[in-house]
């Protein structure tokens, strides 16, 4: 039973640039899914930590690139769908229960470097918000709203 899974500990990162735009990346697994970077505690790892290690690994932004604004009070959940429950993380989570972290960029864009050494974006964008909840995957789209209220991000 899927139900009976839990939840892997994560984190999401909402980076705004100085016009309020979102950085958004386009999965390379998918043509047409974008998302805001995220991605898996590792043991030992507290969020924060995990929150700059990400960034690094999906987007080559440093550490010294961005000022952290807002932290969530909230651990936001998500199911993955069954269809695709089990491509997963070896299909040993239910979905993700994730801290999120809102940063401003302070660089310039030629610091994003989305050709990491293990990529997971294909293409990148600076996302007005609706523009961003048009184009990720249905399953996130209630978490990345609640996300962006919780940050008072209405652009």
């Amino acid at each position: 039973m899927i139900s009976s899974l839990p939840y892997r500990l994560g984190v999401g990162l909402v980076i705004i640039n100085s016009q309020s735009k979102i950085f958004t990346g386009r999965r390379l697994d998918s043509s047409r899914a974008w998302q805001m970077p995220q991605g898996g505690i590792d043991d030992n790892e507290i969020p924060i930590e995990a929150a700059y290690r990400e960034m690094g690994e999906e987007t080559g932004i440093e550490k010294c690139k961005v000022a952290l604004i807002k932290q969530s009070k909230l651990w936001y959940r998500y199911d993955l769908p069954k269809e695709i429950q089990g491509k997963f993380w070896g299909g040993k989570f239910r979905g993700q229960s994730q801290k999120w972290f809102l940063f401003k960029f302070i660089g310039v864009d030629s610091d994003i470097n989305i050709e990491t050494k293990e990529p997971e974006f294909a293409d990148w964008r600076w996302s007005i918000k609706s523009d961003m909840l048009d184009s990720i995957v249905p399953f996130k789209k209630s978490l990345y709203q609640a996300v962006l209220k919780d940050f008072e991000i209405d652009l």
